[in-house]
């Protein structure tokens, strides 16, 4: 069935609830801001376009026919979903409506989206976070598909059709076993880590190349024959004395401070090592002013962690 343009506007709805509301056309004028002439000629094409009778004309209060009752009701919910359209582009403008779809790195999200979720949703309560994780590699290549609105993860990110919004800096520290020799150190050095084996996610993840070019740097040996799947497995494989590895602050504070600890883990040149995290987008999302206030908000979140240093 071919679609047929409307026979009426939204402006001549309004017209009619507003008769209906004061029985009066000089005040259903005056309330629309318009004159009574005016407004008399816009019911009148109105009920022509409908073929249809909706106000009964004579002496005294404007009645509506049955005709009228029922079109209004109706016309009351239309406007109501424009004015709804309206209040979401306003939302969606700001970045805090609507609905996003996230990806984050494994690494990260499941110890700092928590906290930002529950963060947006007492302070924007229209907003809703589908959220993705996966390895960084794997992410990129959503973001790029259109997979993903956005993604959180460690930067820098090369792309230029991509645009990123810095959020933190995360301090990494080593882990090694609670009786390791390094154990009683309050700080490690460079020097300490010579010859030392170190575990590492595999290629997939960014922290792959930071510490393999830092075993490079200090002489420590970069374990090519146990890659971790996980933060979970890296820490597992420290606790069974198989190498030692960087584990970043977030994780450390959700999965070992507090905890029974099978490791124990120590700042690397007084938390100088660390890793940059940030938002990224395609810069063709006409969406820029909308994520960078979703940055913000993530800023504002991560600022009650005094491991990590706000950047942006």
């Amino acid at each position: 069935m071919q679609k047929q343009n409307l026979p009426f506007t939204l402006r001549q709805l309004r017209y009619l609830t507003a008769l209906e509301d004061t029985r009066h056309f000089r005040e259903a004028a005056e309330a629309c801001g318009i004159s009574q002439p005016s407004l008399s000629v816009q019911i009148k094409a109105l009920e022509d376009a409908l073929e249809l009778t909706l106000v009964e004309r004579g002496r005294g209060p404007v009645r509506l026919t049955q005709a009228g009752r029922e079109i209004t009701a109706r016309a009351r919910d239309i406007l109501d979903a424009g004015q709804g359209i309206v209040d979401l582009s306003a939302t969606l403008q700001s970045g805090m409506g609507g609905t996003l779809r996230l990806g984050t790195s494994a690494t990260l999200g499941p110890y700092l989206m928590p906290h930002v979720v529950g963060d947006l949703h007492r302070t924007h309560p229209d907003l809703r976070l589908y959220i993705r994780e996966g390895p960084p590699q794997s992410l990129l290549r959503e973001l790029n598909d259109g997979v993903h609105d956005l993604i959180l993860t460690q930067l820098p990110v090369h792309g230029a059709r991509l645009t990123s919004a810095r959020l933190f800096r995360e301090p990494l520290g080593v882990a090694m076993p609670i009786d390791h020799q390094l154990e009683s150190a309050s700080n490690i050095e460079g020097p300490e880590l010579a010859d030392q084996t170190i575990l590492s996610l595999s290629p997939a993840y960014a922290l792959h190349d930071q510490i393999s070019a830092l075993c490079q740097e200090t002489g420590a040996q970069m374990s090519r024959d146990y890659e971790g799947t996980s933060l979970d497995a890296l820490r597992q494989m420290v606790a069974m004395d198989m190498g030692l590895t960087f584990l970043p602050a977030l994780y450390v504070r959700s999965e070992i401070e507090g905890r029974a600890q099978d490791v124990v883990v120590r700042p690397f040149r007084g938390r100088k090592f660390s890793r940059s995290i940030g938002l990224v987008w395609r810069s063709s999302s006409g969406a820029t002013a909308a994520f960078e206030r979703l940055a913000k908000a993530i800023r504002d979140t991560a600022g009650r962690f005094p491991e990590l240093v706000l950047e942006g």
